[in-house]
Protein backbone atom coordinates (compact mmCIF):
# COMPACT_ATOMS: atom_id res chain seq x y z
CA UNK A 1 0.00 0.00 0.00
CA UNK A 2 1.19 3.66 -0.87
CA UNK A 3 2.31 6.08 1.75
CA UNK A 4 -0.41 8.97 2.11
CA UNK A 5 0.14 11.68 0.49
CA UNK A 6 -0.02 14.01 3.51
CA UNK A 7 -0.06 12.61 7.48
CA UNK A 8 -0.03 15.23 10.14
CA UNK A 9 -0.43 14.00 14.07
CA UNK A 10 -0.34 17.03 17.21
CA UNK A 11 0.75 20.02 14.53
CA UNK A 12 0.79 23.61 16.74
CA UNK A 13 2.29 26.80 14.61
CA UNK A 14 2.02 30.45 15.87
CA UNK A 15 2.40 33.69 14.13
CA UNK A 16 3.35 36.90 15.31
CA UNK A 17 5.74 38.49 18.52
CA UNK A 18 5.95 36.67 21.31
CA UNK A 19 3.28 37.82 23.94
CA UNK A 20 0.66 38.35 20.83
CA UNK A 21 1.20 35.66 18.89
CA UNK A 22 -1.96 34.00 17.47
CA UNK A 23 -1.21 29.92 17.64
CA UNK A 24 -3.21 27.46 15.36
CA UNK A 25 -3.41 23.80 16.55
CA UNK A 26 -3.87 20.72 14.06
CA UNK A 27 -4.60 17.15 15.87
CA UNK A 28 -4.63 15.01 12.94
CA UNK A 29 -5.22 15.04 9.34
CA UNK A 30 -4.10 12.13 6.36
CA UNK A 31 -5.07 12.37 3.30
CA UNK A 32 -4.33 9.87 0.27
CA UNK A 33 -4.52 10.42 -3.40
CA UNK A 34 -7.23 11.86 -4.45
CA UNK A 35 -8.68 12.80 -1.14
CA UNK A 36 -9.95 15.91 -1.27
CA UNK A 37 -10.98 17.89 2.46
CA UNK A 38 -12.10 21.63 2.85
CA UNK A 39 -10.48 23.75 5.89
CA UNK A 40 -13.41 25.97 7.44
CA UNK A 41 -13.57 28.29 10.34
CA UNK A 42 -14.26 31.81 11.08
CA UNK A 43 -12.49 34.96 9.38
CA UNK A 44 -9.14 35.13 11.30
CA UNK A 45 -9.61 31.89 12.67
CA UNK A 46 -5.84 30.69 11.53
CA UNK A 47 -6.97 28.86 8.49
CA UNK A 48 -4.07 29.93 5.95
CA UNK A 49 -2.16 30.03 8.99
CA UNK A 50 -2.46 26.52 8.83
CA UNK A 51 -2.39 26.31 5.63
CA UNK A 52 0.84 27.80 5.25
CA UNK A 53 2.87 25.53 7.73
CA UNK A 54 0.78 22.03 6.35
CA UNK A 55 2.69 23.87 3.16
CA UNK A 56 6.26 24.32 4.36
CA UNK A 57 6.34 27.93 4.27
CA UNK A 58 5.97 28.63 8.27
CA UNK A 59 8.10 26.12 10.27
CA UNK A 60 5.76 24.75 13.31
CA UNK A 61 6.60 24.90 16.80
CA UNK A 62 6.14 21.02 17.62
CA UNK A 63 4.50 18.53 15.32
CA UNK A 64 4.01 14.72 16.63
CA UNK A 65 4.53 13.49 12.58
CA UNK A 66 4.37 15.03 9.31
CA UNK A 67 4.73 13.10 6.73
CA UNK A 68 4.61 14.51 3.11
CA UNK A 69 4.53 11.59 0.80
CA UNK A 70 7.86 9.35 1.50
CA UNK A 71 9.78 12.69 3.26
CA UNK A 72 9.32 12.50 7.00
CA UNK A 73 9.19 16.69 7.79
CA UNK A 74 9.09 15.95 11.37
CA UNK A 75 13.15 14.59 11.09
CA UNK A 76 13.78 17.91 9.16
CA UNK A 77 13.12 19.80 12.44
CA UNK A 78 16.80 18.41 13.37
CA UNK A 79 18.46 20.36 10.46
CA UNK A 80 19.93 23.81 10.14
CA UNK A 81 17.58 26.72 9.38
CA UNK A 82 19.80 26.98 6.10
CA UNK A 83 19.52 23.29 5.44
CA UNK A 84 16.40 22.67 6.27
CA UNK A 85 14.71 25.45 3.66
CA UNK A 86 17.34 24.10 0.95
CA UNK A 87 15.09 21.05 1.62
CA UNK A 88 12.02 22.26 1.93
CA UNK A 89 12.36 24.66 -1.23
CA UNK A 90 12.70 21.57 -3.46
CA UNK A 91 9.88 19.56 -1.40
CA UNK A 92 7.19 22.96 -2.21
CA UNK A 93 9.03 22.94 -6.13
CA UNK A 94 8.25 19.23 -6.89
CA UNK A 95 5.58 17.36 -4.14
CA UNK A 96 3.48 20.71 -3.56
CA UNK A 97 1.15 22.81 -5.91
CA UNK A 98 -0.22 26.11 -4.95
CA UNK A 99 -3.69 28.20 -5.73
CA UNK A 100 -3.04 31.14 -3.79
CA UNK A 101 -6.54 34.16 -3.12
CA UNK A 102 -4.91 36.35 -5.53
CA UNK A 103 -4.41 33.92 -8.46
CA UNK A 104 -0.41 34.62 -8.42
CA UNK A 105 0.29 34.65 -11.99
CA UNK A 106 2.96 35.80 -13.10
CA UNK A 107 2.24 39.36 -14.60
CA UNK A 108 5.27 38.94 -17.54
CA UNK A 109 3.93 35.90 -18.93
CA UNK A 110 1.15 34.62 -20.47
CA UNK A 111 -1.16 32.13 -19.68
CA UNK A 112 0.30 29.31 -21.31
CA UNK A 113 3.60 30.41 -20.04
CA UNK A 114 2.28 30.68 -16.40
CA UNK A 115 0.74 26.96 -16.77
CA UNK A 116 4.10 25.47 -17.98
CA UNK A 117 6.35 27.06 -15.48
CA UNK A 118 6.27 24.26 -12.88
CA UNK A 119 6.66 22.18 -15.46
CA UNK A 120 9.71 23.48 -16.51
CA UNK A 121 11.26 24.33 -12.97
CA UNK A 122 11.33 20.09 -12.31
CA UNK A 123 12.45 19.35 -15.46
CA UNK A 124 8.89 18.25 -17.03
CA UNK A 125 9.33 18.79 -21.08
CA UNK A 126 6.67 17.97 -23.82
CA UNK A 127 3.00 17.96 -24.46
CA UNK A 128 1.27 16.17 -21.32
CA UNK A 129 -2.24 15.39 -23.01
CA UNK A 130 -4.02 15.13 -19.42
CA UNK A 131 -2.98 18.13 -19.08
CA UNK A 132 -4.51 18.92 -22.00
CA UNK A 133 -7.90 18.20 -20.94
CA UNK A 134 -8.23 19.94 -18.35
CA UNK A 135 -7.19 23.02 -20.09
CA UNK A 136 -9.60 22.05 -22.39
CA UNK A 137 -12.40 21.33 -19.68
CA UNK A 138 -11.52 24.96 -18.14
CA UNK A 139 -12.48 26.39 -21.41
CA UNK A 140 -8.99 28.01 -21.19
CA UNK A 141 -7.64 26.86 -25.05
CA UNK A 142 -8.62 30.77 -26.80
CA UNK A 143 -7.32 32.41 -23.83
CA UNK A 144 -3.14 30.37 -24.12
CA UNK A 145 -1.53 33.68 -25.76
CA UNK A 146 -3.18 36.14 -23.40
CA UNK A 147 -1.49 38.03 -20.67
CA UNK A 148 -2.59 38.12 -16.83
CA UNK A 149 -3.86 41.81 -17.17
CA UNK A 150 -6.03 40.48 -20.24
CA UNK A 151 -8.47 38.15 -18.24
CA UNK A 152 -11.28 38.57 -15.62
CA UNK A 153 -10.90 37.50 -12.53
CA UNK A 154 -12.70 33.76 -12.98
CA UNK A 155 -10.12 33.66 -15.84
CA UNK A 156 -7.56 34.02 -13.47
CA UNK A 157 -8.26 31.77 -11.15
CA UNK A 158 -9.13 28.81 -13.12
CA UNK A 159 -5.16 29.42 -15.36
CA UNK A 160 -3.96 29.35 -11.55
CA UNK A 161 -5.87 26.03 -10.68
CA UNK A 162 -4.16 24.76 -13.88
CA UNK A 163 -0.91 26.10 -13.14
CA UNK A 164 -0.52 24.20 -9.41
CA UNK A 165 -1.68 20.98 -11.01
CA UNK A 166 0.64 21.31 -14.25
CA UNK A 167 3.61 19.12 -12.88
CA UNK A 168 1.52 16.82 -11.06
CA UNK A 169 2.50 17.43 -7.29
CA UNK A 170 1.27 14.88 -4.76
CA UNK A 171 -1.02 17.41 -2.85
CA UNK A 172 -2.64 20.94 -3.98
CA UNK A 173 -3.18 23.69 -1.44
CA UNK A 174 -5.70 26.42 -2.29
CA UNK A 175 -6.43 29.66 -0.24
CA UNK A 176 -10.05 30.85 -1.11
CA UNK A 177 -9.47 30.28 -4.61
CA UNK A 178 -13.39 31.24 -5.05
CA UNK A 179 -13.17 34.22 -2.61
CA UNK A 180 -13.34 36.96 -5.38
CA UNK A 181 -15.59 34.96 -7.61
CA UNK A 182 -19.47 35.34 -8.15
CA UNK A 183 -22.01 32.50 -6.47
CA UNK A 184 -22.17 30.89 -9.77
CA UNK A 185 -18.45 30.95 -10.81
CA UNK A 186 -17.33 30.42 -7.64
CA UNK A 187 -19.34 26.82 -7.12
CA UNK A 188 -18.14 25.95 -10.66
CA UNK A 189 -14.61 26.42 -10.25
CA UNK A 190 -14.22 24.92 -6.17
CA UNK A 191 -16.85 21.78 -7.63
CA UNK A 192 -13.85 21.26 -10.86
CA UNK A 193 -10.85 21.69 -8.27
CA UNK A 194 -12.70 18.37 -6.39
CA UNK A 195 -13.82 16.65 -9.41
CA UNK A 196 -10.12 17.50 -11.35
CA UNK A 197 -8.30 16.24 -8.14
CA UNK A 198 -9.91 13.19 -7.29
CA UNK A 199 -9.45 12.55 -11.15
CA UNK A 200 -5.69 13.34 -11.34
CA UNK A 201 -5.13 11.34 -7.97
CA UNK A 202 -4.15 14.61 -6.70
CA UNK A 203 -4.64 15.19 -2.73
CA UNK A 204 -5.90 18.47 -1.99
CA UNK A 205 -7.21 20.60 0.91
CA UNK A 206 -8.96 23.86 0.47
CA UNK A 207 -9.09 26.55 2.51
CA UNK A 208 -12.54 28.50 2.05
CA UNK A 209 -14.96 30.34 4.30
CA UNK A 210 -18.03 28.63 1.74
CA UNK A 211 -19.63 26.23 3.92
CA UNK A 212 -22.33 25.78 1.37
CA UNK A 213 -19.57 24.70 -1.60
CA UNK A 214 -18.27 22.61 1.02
CA UNK A 215 -21.92 20.86 1.77
CA UNK A 216 -22.75 20.95 -1.44
CA UNK A 217 -19.45 18.91 -2.53
CA UNK A 218 -20.03 16.89 0.66
CA UNK A 219 -16.17 16.88 0.66
CA UNK A 220 -14.56 16.29 4.56
CA UNK A 221 -14.42 19.18 6.69
CA UNK A 222 -11.28 19.97 9.14
CA UNK A 223 -13.50 22.79 11.43
CA UNK A 224 -11.27 25.48 13.16
CA UNK A 225 -12.74 26.09 16.60
CA UNK A 226 -11.47 29.08 18.34
CA UNK A 227 -10.35 28.71 21.76
CA UNK A 228 -9.07 31.21 24.68
CA UNK A 229 -5.88 32.84 24.58
CA UNK A 230 -5.26 33.67 20.76
CA UNK A 231 -5.59 30.38 19.71
CA UNK A 232 -7.72 27.70 16.95
CA UNK A 233 -7.77 23.94 16.92
CA UNK A 234 -8.53 22.32 13.50
CA UNK A 235 -10.00 18.92 13.73
CA UNK A 236 -11.92 16.84 11.50
CA UNK A 237 -15.76 16.85 11.61
CA UNK A 238 -16.95 13.54 10.78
Amino acid sequence: MSAPVLDIVDMEVARGRVGEAYAVALSACRLNAGDVAAIVGPSGCGKSTLLEAIGLILEPQSVARHHLGSADLTEDLQLTPSERETRWARLRQHALGFVPQSGGLLPFLNVLQNIELPRKLVGLQGRDPLLEQVIGRLRLEPLLDRMPAQLSIGERQRVSFVRSIAHRPGLLLADEPTAALDPILAKELFTLIVEIARELSIGALIVTHEWSLVADVGIRQIVGTVCAQRRTVFDERH
